[in-house]
């Protein structure tokens, strides 16, 4: 059974399920998706993850702003992090991060939002999802300064080996979507391989990035499986050894979360 590590369940494309969100998760839990950690990416949707979480029993939830979602007037305070991240229902912090890719105006603002998650993460003790795009040496450079006491996840990772090294050196895990499934992405493979097995997590980011043979269309948390099983051929172990392997590591990282 897999684990779908990182999807926003808040904004899935519906129509292959007729708009219903509760048959699209059952589809997944068909074909063996046991649990699924929806996303926060700003102050206006953590209602609605927190909502998805309280009515799924396996669905939690994570709190944060996304980097791209980070604005000069309205930038996340301490104080409400640490009330929603209070919510029981809310295992982890973010995601947070940096994207230099589409924003390189913001940069200051995204690394003091970037900074006030981490501060959370440090004082609720939860693991921080993060979001890195073309700003390689300073994501490093604000983990190393946070210090975290816990680990984190370096998610939907599309980096370097030196800069995934530097990540598990700092105590995080690698997630992979299905980007790493592309015919363009070799190098990515490459990183893949390299990742120790209990440091590795697998997602779709859905509803982005669905993996091969399903790019293009919207994306769904049961592709998952897919991921799972191109990289369990990939690393050359069974699929069901490396749905149990991903899924340990999941409960390790996250060990709020109400996975059977």
């Amino acid at each position: 059974m897999f684990i779908d590590s990182h999807c926003h369940l808040d904004r899935l494309d519906l129509k292959a399920y007729d708009g219903c969100l509760p048959s699209a998760l059952q589809g997944a839990r068909d074909k063996g998706v046991k649990h699924f950690l929806c996303i926060g990416i700003s102050m206006d949707n953590a209602a609605a993850v927190r909502e998805l979480a309280r009515t799924y029993p396996d669905v939690d939830c994570s709190v944060g702003v996304h980097p791209l979602d980070v604005e000069a007037n309205k930038e996340p305070q301490l104080d409400w992090l640490l009330k929603e991240l209070a919510h029981p229902e809310v295992v982890a912090v973010g995601e947070t991060g940096l994207d230099y890719y589409y924003q390189q105006e913001t940069k200051q603002l995204q690394q003091d939002s970037f900074r006030l998650h981490l501060e959370a993460a440090k004082q609720t003790k939860k693991p921080v999802i993060v979001h890195t795009r073309e700003a390689r040496e300073d994501t490093i450079a604000l983990l190393r300064e946070a210090a975290l006491p816990e680990a984190g996840v370096m998610h939907c990772f599309t980096e370097n080996w030196e800069m995934a090294k530097q990540a598990l050196d700092l105590g995080f895990y690698i997630s992979l979507s299905g980007i790493v499934t592309f015919r363009n992405a070799d190098a990515l493979r490459e990183v893949a391989l390299q990742v120790p097995a209990d440091r590795l997590l697998i997602e779709t980011d859905s509803p982005y990035l669905a993996p091969v043979p399903f790019r293009g269309k919207p994306n769904l948390p049961e592709y998952v499986v897919e991921v799972g099983k191109f990289l369990a051929e990939l690393r050359g172990v069974s699929v069901e050894a490396f749905a149990e392997q991903t899924s340990a590591n999941f409960k390790r990282l996250f060990p709020q979360a109400r996975v059977a």
